[in-house]
């Protein structure tokens, strides 16, 4: 029975075999039908990204050419038209300049302000004359480049003025300048701005008052010293006071020769210090209070022909009056924003006829009192326009009762004209129309 199985059991293992060659072949022919379609697809891939690739390159190169050639169109144009522009300009310019230069009939000035206080019909007292903030105000304005090109702002301007006065024969001008920490000198004949030339004893931290002897010499507060310089007028320093007798912070100062001293206020310290010409301490006076003769804060200080002292006595909003011996004699001010009363006193003057010049900081203009205290006018108002203050701290009177005032904020120093009689009818006539910040005490 087994070889009768036997042959059977053959023929089914010889069919099974050819089943696993024949799956076998039929498996290696789909791999390479399979590989044969990756490889088609790879190349249908790789032909495209470089058609692709060379049409990038066309795109590109097509940009490049059509920008070069609206650049190169774009930059003729541009040419063209200034080459057109530039001689158009210089043209119009030379045009122009011709007429400024043609038109001009003599040296160009400053603007002419025609200010006077009170406002026609009253009878004027003040006249506004200038300002002056630095070199600028000198600038050349006749010549063809000023007429092109405009004025030449170069050279020294003030930053902060504070104290100001003059020589005796008006040719120069001094003011303290305290963000400069200068003495700053304008010279009206050589026309020129320049910082005095100290030497090295002699420097300046804030300058605050400055006034000038019938020598010469030149006396000046340096307030955060705690010192006063007193100078030749080639700037050597003569002497500097104020260690020996403890000053604090020295403010206001003015000038007796009648009686051969001045006077320095030493605001901290609530007092006045007197020495003579010479630098030798006398004497001081004040304590602090509100009482007659008594000081809070004394700033300013001022003399009139009979060589009473002026103070301005700051933290009781009020001047006082003392004798050269220092005795009391009269106040003026009081606190409040009415006309005659004071809320920020700070520099004040005499003229000729003994009119009380009152600077206020809080109302930034300056009341004028006769000798008897009595407001008569005042000047001013907050802006930058002629006659008009902002922070005004300083003022000086000469003997042609020329009046100097120092404009902080504004930078400048305004000058002003006491009119003892008036003016002529031509020039009152001339100021009508004019508006003039200013007002008559018995206009009120």
């Amino acid at each position: 029975m087994l070889l009768i199985l036997i042959p059977e059991i053959w023929v089914n293992v010889v069919w099974f075999g050819m089943k696993i060659i024949s799956i076998t072949f039929s498996v290696a022919r789909a791999r390479v039908l399979l590989a044969g379609c990756f490889s088609s697809v790879a190349r249908i891939q790789n032909k495209t990204r470089f058609q692709l690739s060379v049409r990038d390159q066309t795109l590109n190169t097509e940009l490049r050419r059509v920008k070069l050639l609206t650049r190169t169109k774009k930059v003729n144009t541009m040419q063209r038209c200034k080459g057109v522009f530039s001689v158009m300009s210089w043209a119009v310019i030379s045009v122009c300049a011709l007429t400024l230069v043609g038109c001009s009939s003599g040296p160009a000035k400053k603007e002419v302000v025609d200010l006077f206080w009170p406002a026609p019909p009253e009878q004027p007292r003040i006249r506004y004359i200038d300002s002056y903030s630095g070199q600028a105000d000198f600038s050349d304005t006749t010549s063809f480049k000023a007429a092109l090109l405009g004025i030449d702002q170069k050279g020294l301007q003030l930053l902060k003025p504070y104290g100001v006065t003059t020589s005796r024969d008006g040719k120069l001008m001094y003011v303290t300048d305290t963000k400069l920490h200068a003495l700053v000198v304008f010279d009206f004949e050589k026309k020129s701005v320049y910082p005095f030339p100290t030497d090295a004893m002699g420097g300046l931290t804030t300058p605050l008052e400055v006034r000038i002897d019938s020598q010469e010499r030149i006396f000046v507060t340096d307030s955060a010293a705690g010192r006063v310089n007193i100078y030749s007028k080639e700037g050597k320093t003569l002497l500097t006071l104020g260690d020996g007798e403890g000053l604090q912070r020295p403010t206001g100062l003015v000038i007796d020769e009648k009686n051969n001293r001045f006077y320095v206020s030493d605001t901290p310290s609530h007092r006045i210090l007197i020495y003579t010409l010479d630098g030798e301490f006398i004497d001081e006076m004040g304590e602090r209070g509100s009482a007659p003769g008594e000081l809070n804060f004394p700033i300013s200080l001022a003399l009139d022909k009979e060589s009473n002292l002026y103070v301005v006595d700051s933290g009781n909003f009020r001047i006082q009056v003392f004798s050269p011996e220092g005795e009391f004699i009269r106040s003026v001010g009081k606190l409040g924003d009415s006309y005659g009363s004071l809320a920020r006193p700070k520099g004040i003057a005499l003229d000729s006829e003994e009119n009380l010049y009152a600077l206020d900081a809080a109302f930034n203009n300056y009341q004028i009192f006769n000798k008897e205290g009595k407001l008569m006018l005042f000047i001013g108002a907050l802006g930058r326009r002629p006659g008009m203050f902002w922070l005004p701290t300083g003022i000086f009177i000469d003997a042609k009762d020329k009046i100097y005032v120092a404009d902080s904020i504004n930078a400048r120093i305004q000058i002003f004209q006491y009119l003892k009689d008036g003016v002529e009818a031509e020039a009152g006539e001339a100021a009508e129309g004019k508006s003039a910040e200013g007002k008559s005490a018995e206009g009120k």
